[in-house]
């Protein structure tokens, strides 16, 4: 084992760092810490501290010190005191026994204090106490002692544990950390509960770390790392608590790190974290400890349930007030929590087994039976261990398995393994753990899925490969889910399950890009005997049918059965069918019906506790925002998946939205949020280029390449996304990108690129009745056309006519900016202006920068020459060339800078020779150069 790293804590790091610096110029400062036991609150002082330590240089003075600088000079060297102490239970008796290690490394300046104070400070920290008379002046004493300490260096306090501080020593150094301003100094306090342990102070609450930094955490704790499953269900049952996954990860046999034996379920009995809190629960009195423990044995138990039991135990409710107190628990209306969630496991954990098992056979016999089905049979379950015949085991495990089927979500998935240890039929034992494996997943826990699903062995057949599948899909390898889905569907005897698994194939060829091998899905999903009384199986079938027909090219053929799917869906409840219908929808451009159908699956995926179809859902709902031109919503929708996605442990989705919120990132033109997800998106390894989070990466950059001018670049990047002649890669991204693609290769040598990729897009757009894809489509068949011809205009003006029925102001403005820039080289200026001025005003409103720059230079196309004669250079001819030149002389100015001939120039930008001639010699005397070499200089 080794000595783990500060992880997740980089705010308060740099909010501690903060301070520092503004102590460091004079304005000293104080912050409290709160947190629950474990959460890394000593360790972070103690990584603040180590890089403080005196003597070490940290920093230098900039002489800005509240008018004066402390006898230093601007530019010294300044060093950091630290001063360190520890609220600790046992001296909470002591008056000034923290202060007292606290002012140990300046007690030598005690001498050199007005001599009363000296006195007074003397007398109280060598145990002679201090009067109430004399407290103002102890106080003031301490204050000046560390204010001299920081005439000469920074000084750094730090108090751990502050709420167990002894009450003298807690009344001084709030006096002390409430008049820091004027002094080099910084006092970092910690502490746990909800009292106020250093009123009049900045407080800031120190949460649990999210799963990324757990796991980056346990990696540091255990060489060589844990299995993927066994590192996920620590990191659930830590739940972000730093010292239980240290303790838990050290507590590790050399075979359960292997993965080979059951993970532990609670705290170690050596855990530091546990002994934190075993000593809080000895200073509770026995009915508070009683009551404590009916509340860690259910997780469900209401306010009302615990007032049963209690009666029911002759134990008065008032009992519990002193873990109120304390902050173990709390109480709002009927709900009873435990708001530090390692201190339920600790008080179960910490009470004896006849305690525990006397806590379940009362719950057993005060909870509603009819209402409470599953609890119950839980409870009698844990008051049996070890103690039950066969017959009454057989006949508990059937009532937990009936109950867990009846009520569903993660407690289901407890009952059910529970239930296979009390059979002794291995292969009904077997099914209950697969089931088990099915609800842990449907509940969010992936990893507890898994784990289950070894442990039954791979019985119940192709039940668990299509579980297996699609926990692969979502968060392993698609290939290899891929490989199991269709062995499930394969080997599944009921029709409905293998149509499912089928379905299921479907979306793992969708995330890796192979959509070839969508036609023999529909064949294998045909071949399966009809299923009557099952709408959900054949909205499934119809949706395999009609992607498989657009993966053929057919679009005429495919909207039939993708028609009939979401007639189907409309009437479906059942979150994944809602989702395949949103799909379907989506496909037909009936963008609408898709958002709806979407919000319906996200509601029935939270009523039904499905959290495994939450990210899939909100996906649907992210698409239909983005084709409304909602990009704000369907980012919101992307942000709610990525925490989703992430806390059910599906990371494929999860990287599905990064790359979507890059979209739409550059659409908006914020480059460099852009980039940034897309490294979130693309930073896990994958043997698979073109799967989907980095095909939409591809066409996010695509998407700034255009912005910006550099659409030879853009082009590359559209291509790489798929071979729609293939139907290998990301055949969809490719058209929904394909109207960029238009835009940059138009006019250049990748026309012909661009006309066969425009071909699939406008197949699909003539098919539909959306006026926005049709709107698009035609837009793209003006860039097409001959510049400056009628077709192009027609083309141009019929696109403006369909987008005034859609619903996507985005798309509009698009058209209007292309449309006017066309105009302005045809020197229409006045029709230009209007269209310019229309899109100008949209992206404004919609926040869309680059392409507002786009309208907005377009509109200020007429700069006033310069004096041939005054040539531009350095920096300045870098800020003032585009404001000097026309949008489209930039571009050309551009291209013969790079190198390009006027030949060149001309062909790509579908001029003449002559106009580009023109163009040139204005160009020269605009910047006042002579030569392309001057250019290409100006533009280096």
């Amino acid at each position: 084992m080794q000595k783990p790293a500060l992880r997740g804590r980089t705010a308060e790091r740099n909010l501690i760092d903060g301070l520092l610096r503004e102590a460091t110029a004079g304005r000293g400062g104080a912050l409290l810490i709160r947190g629950e036991p474990g959460t890394g609150k000593s360790t972070l002082l103690t990584h603040i501290a180590a890089g403080r330590t005196a003597g070490r240089t940290n920093g230098r003075t900039n002489g800005r010190t509240n008018g004066r600088t402390n006898g230093r000079t601007a530019g010294a060297v300044l060093h950091t005191v630290v001063l360190r102490t520890a609220g600790v239970a046992e001296e909470a008796a002591l008056p000034y026994a923290a202060l007292q290690r606290f002012l140990q490394p300046v007690r030598a300046g005690v001498a050199a204090l007005p001599p009363a104070q000296a006195a007074v400070l003397d007398r109280a920290l060598s145990g002679g106490g201090c009067p109430a008379a004399d407290r103002l002046r102890f106080s003031a004493a301490v204050l000046r002692l560390i204010s001299d300490a920081a005439e000469r260096a920074l000084v750094l306090g730090c108090v751990d544990d502050a709420h167990l501080l002894d009450p003298a020593s807690a009344d001084a150094l709030g006096f002390v950390a409430r008049r820091l301003g004027p002094h080099r100094a910084v006092l970092v306090f910690t502490a746990s509960g909800d009292r106020p342990a250093v009123p009049g102070i900045a407080c800031r609450r120190i949460s649990g770390l999210d799963r990324a930094a757990s796991r980056q955490l346990l990696d540091d704790v255990v060489p060589g790392g844990l299995p993927t499953d066994a590192a996920g269900a620590l990191v659930d049952l830590a739940r972000g608590n730093p010292q239980a996954l240290v303790d838990l990860a050290r507590s590790l046999t050399p075979a359960q790190r292997r993965g080979e034996a059951p993970l532990p379920a609670g705290l170690p009995a050596g855990s530091a974290l546990r002994r934190a809190y075993r000593t809080r629960l000895d200073r509770l009195p026995a009915p508070t400890r009683w009551l404590l423990l009916l509340a860690a044995a259910d997780d469900r138990l209401g306010v009302t349930e615990l007032v049963a039991a209690a009666r029911a135990s002759h134990t008065d409710i008032g009992s519990l007030a002193p873990a109120e107190l304390c902050g173990l628990v709390r109480v709002r209306g009927d709900r009873l929590t435990f708001p530090q969630p390692m201190a339920r496991a600790a008080t179960y954990d910490e009470s004896s087994l006849g305690q525990r098992r006397a806590a379940h056979l009362l719950l057993a016999s005060t909870l509603d039976p009819v209402r409470h089905r599953l609890r119950v049979a839980v409870h009698r379950a844990a008051a049996g261990t070890g103690g039950l015949e066969p017959a009454k085991a057989s006949e508990l495990a059937d009532e937990l398995a009936a109950a867990a089927h009846e009520s569903g979500g993660a407690a289901a998935a407890d009952a059910l393994e529970r239930a296979a240890e009390l059979t002794a039929d291995p292969a009904v034992a077997a099914a209950r753990l697969v089931d088990g494996a099915r609800y842990a997943w449907l509940s969010g826990h992936p990893h507890r899925a898994r784990m289950l699903l070894r442990k039954s062995g791979g019985g119940a057949g192709g039940v668990a490969e299509l579980l297996a599948g699609e926990m692969e899909l979502r968060a392993g390898a698609p290939a290899t889910a891929l490989r199991s889905l269709l062995d499930a569907s394969a080997r599944q005897s009921v029709p409905g399950l293998a149509v499912r698994a089928l379905a299921r194939a479907g979306d793992a060829i969708c995330f890796s890009g192979d959509y070839m091998r969508f036609p023999m899905l529909a064949r294998r999903a045909e071949s399966l005997p009809p299923v009557d009384g099952q709408p959900d199986t054949e909205l499934l079938r119809l949706y395999i049918a009609g992607l498989a027909a657009l993966c053929r090219g057919s679009v005429d053929r495919a909207l039939e059965p993708l028609r009939r799917a979401v007639i189907l869906g409309r009437q479906a409840s059942e979150p994944g069918a809602l989702a395949w219908a949103s799909a379907a929808s989506l496909l037909l451009a009936d963008d609408a019906t898709a958002h709806h159908l979407a919000l319906r699956a996200i509601d029935a995926a939270r009523t039904c506790e499905d959290v495994s179809m939450l990210p899939r859902a909100l996906e649907m709902k992210a698409y239909a925002e983005f084709w409304q031109g909602r990009f704000d919503a369907a980012d919101v929708s992307c942000l709610d998946g990525v925490r989703t996605a992430e806390a059910s442990g599906q990371d494929n989705c999860a990287d599905t939205f990064r790359a979507m919120r890059a979209v739409l990132a550059a659409l908006r033109g914020n480059e460099d949020a852009c980039r940034r997800s897309i490294a979130a998106a693309t930073q896990r390894p994958s043997a698979d280029q073109v799967n989907r989070p980095r095909a939409l990466s591809r066409w996010a950059l695509a998407i700034l390449d255009v912005a910006h001018g550099r659409l030879p670049e853009a082009v590359s990047r559209i291509e790489g996304i798929a071979d729609p002649a293939t139907g290998r890669g990301q055949v969809f991204v490719h058209v929904m990108a394909t109207p960029y693609l238009v835009e940059a290769a138009a006019a250049g040598t990748a026309r012909r690129t661009a006309v066969g990729s425009f071909a699939v897009f406008d197949r699909w757009a003539t098919a539909t009745d959306d006026p926005v894809r049709r709107a698009i489509a035609a837009r793209c068949h003006a860039l097409l056309a001959r510049r400056g011809s009628e077709e192009a205009e027609e083309h141009f003006r019929e696109s403006l006519r369909l987008h005034r029925s859609g619903a996507n102001e985005f798309e509009a403005a698009r058209t209007q900016l292309l449309f006017g820039r066309e105009l302005r080289r045809l020197r229409r200026g006045r029709c230009a202006d209007d269209q310019l001025r229309e899109a100008l005003a949209t992206f404004e409103r919609l926040g869309s920068t680059v392409w507002a720059a786009q309208a907005r230079a377009e509109l200020h196309d007429a700069p006033e020459p310069v004096t041939a004669g005054a040539p531009l250079s350095g920096s300045a001819a870098a800020a003032t060339v585009t404001g000097r030149l026309t949008a489209q002389q930039v571009q050309i100015a551009r291209m013969v800078a790079a190198g390009a001939s006027n030949r060149e120039v001309a062909e790509h930008l579908s001029l003449s020779t002559r106009t580009v001639d023109h163009h040139m010699r204005n160009i020269f005397v605009r910047l006042g150069i002579r030569s392309r070499i001057e250019l290409a200089k100006l533009f280096s």
